[in-house]
């Protein structure tokens, strides 16, 4: 394939991603705007709470595995190796439904325990046992779609994002609306059933698409390949895994610390959940609206720099990276001065909260640092650099827990916010240097 077919792959592939990407972000945006006016702003901060928990469970059982196998399969397509690639995605499969399982299992029997000594809530009980019924089909939704991006193609996780929202959307208003007529209150564990209801709707429809679609794929001499793809998608994805999963332990501390520093500063337990869903489930969500072009970006860069990488051609690697780097910040630049001019109008008309207008003109700053690191941190994991990955993001979440430490007790919730800015910044540093040592 020429240079020129690769980069229009990249681009349509992108523009794919990007399409469903702001279709399924809409639809989230107002989708949050309807959950803080259905349910109270505690009770939002509740359903946020155990989103640590679902992110730290979700690195465990396939976001590690899921990466793998992208970085893999492009390389066997570089290679022309069709049925390894498709043994790679058997293995993982396989791997990720046992570690599921077993998640799903555990979860339920300690929920109480981790909603009571970790999330400080024990009314989260009931939402983590509901929740954990999610992640056998979390992993044949992430797994199919890794295997689908390492040979770019975007149509299976374009449109099983898409069917993935609409679907949690449909059933949590559905079900309030009927309650609600019946003269019932809903309950926010509404909300985690409508999890639940959409990736089992995505992952139906790949391995619908998938069935289909791998008829005249064979898979030849299976035993012994068997065990050298499980070797081979270990070494890489065990890497991966250890890294998100450590990751998320410290993103799960910043993310319970935060409505109890709050307490500390002297709000009560409603008004410390109702600022941290404030700006968990309202003010970050609309920050991040536009990332689904850098999302996109990022998902369809790591399989194209391990294909380029495969081939060892370093000056393309480099106008690649540096071409969409420059890309990402202006595009965040542009976003920073956006949310300046629009933030009052965002938070007042669409949250009826002077809260989230607050939040919203703060985080404004974070954009062109935030959406360019994504497609460095991507880059990076392209390339292999799965540990200078982890160092970077320890490093930048490390700022964020000193500033709810320090700076909550004594700034509120700004604390927190400046703590964010400067991890952003610092993450965009070490990342560009990093690339720039090893590309150079």
């Amino acid at each position: 394939m020429s240079n020129t077919s690769k980069k229009n792959t990249i681009i349509k592939g992108t523009f794919i991603l990007t399409i469903t990407g702001f279709l399924s972000r809409f639809i989230g945006f107002f989708y949050r705007i309807f959950l803080s006016r259905t349910f109270s702003e505690e009770g939002v901060g509740l359903y946020q709470l155990i989103f640590p928990i679902f992110a730290l469970c979700f690195s465990l059982t396939a976001a590690g595995i899921e990466i793998a196998i992208s970085r893999i399969v492009a390389q066997k397509q570089s290679l022309k190796k069709q049925s390894e690639a498709l043994q790679t995605l058997y293995v993982g499969l396989t791997v990720s439904l046992f570690i599921s399982f077993f998640t799903m299992l555990f979860l339920q029997k300690h929920a109480f325990f981790i909603a009571k000594n970790f999330l400080h809530d024990s009314r989260c009980t009931i939402l983590l046992i509901t929740l954990s019924y999610i992640f056998p089909f979390s992993s044949i939704h992430s797994c199919v779609c890794g295997y689908y991006l390492g040979f770019k193609r975007t149509r299976v996780p374009a449109i099983s994002q898409l069917i993935e929202q609409c679907s949690r959307v449909a059933f949590v208003y559905f079900i309030c609306f009927a309650r609600t007529k019946h003269n019932m209150t809903p309950s926010i564990s509404i909300a985690v059933l409508g999890l639940i209801c959409g990736e089992i709707c995505s992952s139906f429809y790949c391995i619908f698409y998938f069935h289909h679609n791998t008829t005249n794929t064979k898979v030849r001499h299976f035993h012994s390949p068997f065990y050298f793809s499980f070797f081979e998608l270990s070494r890489l994805s065990i890497p991966l895994t250890a890294n998100r999963i450590l990751l998320n332990l410290l993103q799960s501390i910043e993310a319970i610390s935060i409505p109890a520093r709050l307490i500390t500063y002297g709000l009560t337990n409603t008004d410390a959940l109702a600022t941290y869903g404030v700006l968990t489930g309202m003010a970050l969500p609309c920050i991040l609206f536009p990332s689904a072009i850098t999302t996109s970006i990022s998902t369809m860069l790591l399989p194209t720099i391990a294909e380029i990488q495969t081939q060892n051609d370093k000056t393309r690697l480099r106008m690649l990276i540096k071409k969409i780097g420059v890309y990402t910040f202006t595009l965040g630049f542009f976003c920073t001065f956006s949310f300046l001019l629009l933030g009052k109008l965002l938070g007042n008309t669409l949250f009826h909260s002077v809260l989230a207008t607050k939040f919203i003109l703060t985080l404004a700053w974070i954009c062109p640092f935030l959406y360019t690191n994504n497609t460095l941190i991507s880059s990076l994991n392209g390339l292999g650099k799965t540990t200078t990955t982890f160092f970077i993001n320890v490093i930048g979440l490390l700022i964020r827990i000193v500033g709810i430490l320090i700076l909550i007790p004594i700034y509120s919730i700004l604390g927190y916010l400046w703590g964010l800015i400067i991890s952003q910044c610092a993450i965009t540093i070490l990342s560009i240097l990093f690339l720039k040592r090893y590309l150079s």
